[in-house]
């Protein structure tokens, strides 16, 4: 009986089921190519389902696999000819996805599978070639992104968050922006990401304010994950937070703007920078995969209204409580407190602030983010512009 059982294990039906089961393999990648056109080809020990998106500001194109183990080395698949970055990744237990990111305006002329003459399995092959501004927001336009809604999909172990309905404490949610494939920046000089940064300055900050009286801290993120934004918000109203501090370290075509920012939620732009930065902060779903949806329709109920109104008057509360902290300690850009419409701060009943902690595309910028000694500092000036926020708050009985 036992011979039997392990020759029924190996008929031919419950192999299929069982390599359905594991990842596809990626064993193989190469590029080449120049400015013009660009060949990728990438090695699966299976047929691959694939999809291709486009996504603009930076633009990028977006292939979206199943569950797959790549196990090339990194140097094989380099960007390299139009494209300026490539990264590969999980996007969770069932899916993972290659992020392309272009030079320049860019399309796929050609993806198909083609097997592998050896027989070995199967590749992906990706030709592009160079394009207009028009033609790619033409193909941007006219796709439709179908994905499940980010609650259904699984994104691993969540950081445990206090009970603030016990301890009384004046909760706050420090969020390290960026995580997992969105890998935000990258250093001009040190090509440091600005997903490390964050995450790295969000622990201390954390720490730093856990050691106030009445004051408790947790991270949206305590590892390299990806999070959605509405993942973000909801963890910090799940949390009971009564402030949401956001991380950033964005990149500026202008390499000689430098200093920190503090933004808070407007349905208007202070200004056009304020507008580009959070045009491009809302499109991290986009490369994580998650469909963006329309402001639910609760906003429309007055009380709703008058929450958020409040909201949004103690998040310029806070930032100002920033800008105070920081001024003559810390490098801030002309007119340091800025708004737009960021999806990160659109909790209606959590007052929240996105912070730029300073230019990945300056140079004394980008050397100040990765010195540890810095980092503390900065922390400490944060916990101060926090502490000062909360008094009237608490006073008040908010």
């Amino acid at each position: 009986m036992l011979c039997l059982a392990v020759a029924f294990l190996h008929t031919p039906v419950l192999a299929a089921v069982a390599a359905e089961e594991t990842p596809l393999v990626a064993y193989g990648a190469r590029i080449a190519g120049d400015k013009a056109r660009t060949r990728i080809v990438i090695d699966f020990d299976r047929k691959p389902d694939f999809q291709v998106r486009y996504i603009a500001k930076p633009d990028r194109i977006v292939v979206d696999l199943p569950a797959t183990a790549f196990g090339f080395a990194a140097d094989d698949l380099a960007a390299h000819g139009l494209f300026e970055d490539i990264r590969y990744g999980a996007i969770d237990a069932s899916s993972a996805r290659i992020v392309l990111t272009t030079a320049k305006p860019a399309r796929l002329v050609l993806s198909e599978i083609q097997p592998d003459e050896t027989g070995k399995g199967f590749r992906l092959v990706l030709d592009a070639e160079m394009a207009t501004d028009a033609v790619f927001a033409s193909l941007v336009k006219g796709q439709v992104w179908e994905q499940a809604a980010p609650a259904s999909v699984t994104r691993g172990d969540r950081v445990e968050v206090p009970n603030p309905a016990h301890s009384g404490d004046f909760v706050v949610a420090v969020d390290a922006g960026h995580g997992g494939i969105d890998a935000g920046a990258t250093g001009a000089a040190s090509k440091a990401v600005e997903k490390d940064i964050t995450l790295a300055f969000a622990r201390i900050l954390a720490e730093r304010l856990n050691k106030e009286p009445g004051i408790k801290a947790f991270l949206t993120r305590d590892k390299d994950d990806f999070l959605s934004l509405s993942e973000r918000v909801t963890l910090a109203r799940q949390g009971g937070a009564n402030l949401l501090v956001s991380l950033h370290a964005d990149t500026l075509r202008q390499a000689n703007i430098r200093g920190a920012t503090v933004y808070t939620i407007s349905d208007t732009a202070s200004d056009h920078m304020a507008a580009a930065l959070a045009e491009r902060e809302n499109l991290s779903d986009d490369v994580g995969g998650v469909a963006r949806t329309t402001e639910p329709a609760e906003v429309t109920d007055i009380l709703i209204d008058l929450t958020r109104r409040e909201t949004q008057a103690f998040s310029i509360a806070m930032a100002k409580s920033v800008v105070s902290s920081f001024e003559g300690q810390v490098a801030l850009i002309n007119n340091p407190h800025r708004y737009a419409g960021f999806q990160v701060l659109q909790a209606h009943d959590v007052p929240s602030v996105l912070l730029e902690l300073g230019f990945l595309s300056n140079k004394e910028d980008e050397k100040l983010l990765l010195d540890e000694a810095w980092r503390v500092r900065i922390a400490d000036l944060l916990t101060e512009a926090v502490r000062r926020y909360r008094a009237p708050v608490v006073a008040n009985g908010g």
